[in-house]
């Protein structure tokens, strides 16, 4: 499967998660998921590749509490994103890490702009996507966005999907 992908394919799928998230099109969003999903997004002080397992992480989402979130942000009492945040998720320098003909792990960077109540918040860090495919296309079974900020100041919170 994955040895007939090129990268230009998987930019294009990473472009169009982006943009799926820039529209607030969440729902269509966490199709692009499997249902043994993971979203995870370690504290700053944490190495990339550390463990919820017995680390403190901002996001550890299983699918449940992804399809959860998402209701969340979808509601107009998710008091937090309501008016929404406009975004922009910029992606670069995508990478193919690893690749056993069934999964493929690529790694990217990014950065999230949100703006809200005339504040301007930047987002960014070193994205890991596990993907694979189904019989409809390429699939996230995990997606852990690693910060590369020495805190969540002055943003003080992550309260978007990066």
């Amino acid at each position: 499967m994955s040895a007939l992908l090129s990268r230009p394919e998987i930019e294009d799928f990473l472009y169009h998660e982006a943009g799926l998230l820039d529209d607030w099109r969440l729902p269509e969003w966490l199709g692009l998921f499997t249902a043994d999903a993971r979203y995870e997004v370690p504290s700053t002080d944490l190495a990339a590749d550390a463990s919820p397992d017995d680390n403190l992480f901002y996001i550890a989402d299983d699918r449940f509490r992804l399809e959860q979130r998402v209701a969340r942000l979808m509601k107009r009492s998710g008091h937090s994103e309501h008016p929404r945040s406009k975004t922009r998720h910029l992606v670069t320098n995508v990478r193919i890490a690893a690749n056993d003909g069934a999964a493929l792990a690529i790694t990217s960077a990014f950065a999230v702009y949100r703006t809200k109540d005339g504040i301007t918040d930047l987002y960014v860090g070193r994205a890991f996507h596990d993907l694979v495919a189904d019989g409809s296309g390429l699939r996230i079974r995990r997606k852990r966005c690693a910060l590369d900020l020495d805190g969540l100041r002055p943003q003080g919170r992550i309260s978007i999907i990066l």
